[in-house]
């Protein structure tokens, strides 16, 4: 077996070092005292392709392997950890599920401006009493027949206010413990959906970790 990386493995390593060094390397210090977002340097992740890398091309993602993205993210995270939490969050938490999971409407309403990096995604599992035991979820999500009726808190969500698209993780049927838990597809500005103070962290300031409140959120059925 060859261990050896690609040419292509290379030129993406070293396509992600250079914009790291160029990027993102001036002002990460201050973006992190600041706890300031780097958006335009999100902006240029998009522009080559770093936050849809693994996604299909045919869902507006890059099409390439796990070790390419690994190479790049290690790049990044070398520079500003901040970006790097970022770019992970759109790749793993949110297009990854949504390319697996999702189906076909759902994948080209959502999943094709979040792999193109049109938009940022946010993926909403922990909460005050279940950041490590995201089995007890509190968080609901009724069925009322034609939506379903969204209420909770989640806690430490990573791009919480810059992200459009959310994944929400909630209980759908209390009685079955962790089996009813089941996801749901937010859009950011839905009555019912407000985003809490910034989070003071000791580090990674510059990724926007936010709390999020559902207050009779109506979701559709087509979003679960």
């Amino acid at each position: 077996m060859d261990f050896n990386l690609t040419e292509e493995h290379l030129m993406i390593q070293q396509a992600a070092k250079d914009f790291a060094v160029a990027e993102l390397l001036p002002g990460v210090i201050e973006r992190d005292e600041l706890s300031k977002f780097p958006t335009e340097q999100v902006k240029m992740m998009a522009e080559l392709g770093f936050l849809g890398m693994m996604v299909d091309p045919k869902y507006g993602g890059s099409g390439l392997d796990s070790i390419s993205y690994v190479l790049a993210m290690t790049e990044i995270a070398k520079v500003d950890a901040s970006a790097a939490v970022i770019m992970s969050v759109n790749n793993s938490l949110v297009c990854a599920g949504m390319e697996k999971y999702c189906n076909e409407e759902q994948k080209m309403k959502y999943l094709v401006p979040l792999a193109k990096g049109e938009v940022i995604g946010a993926f909403c599992l922990s909460e005050p009493e279940a950041g490590s035991d995201a089995t007890s979820q509190k968080t609901t999500a009724i069925d009322m027949g034609d939506h379903y009726l969204l209420n909770g808190t989640k806690n430490w969500i990573t791009n919480g206010s810059t992200a459009s698209t959310y994944l929400v993780i909630a209980q759908t049927d209390v009685e079955k413990k962790h089996k009813g838990i089941n996801a749901f597809i937010v859009e950011k500005g839905w009555a019912g959906f407000d985003i809490g103070p910034k989070e003071k962290k000791m580090g990674i300031r510059g990724s926007d970790t936010h709390s999020l409140l559902f207050t009779d959120v109506k979701v559709p059925k087509e979003n679960r």
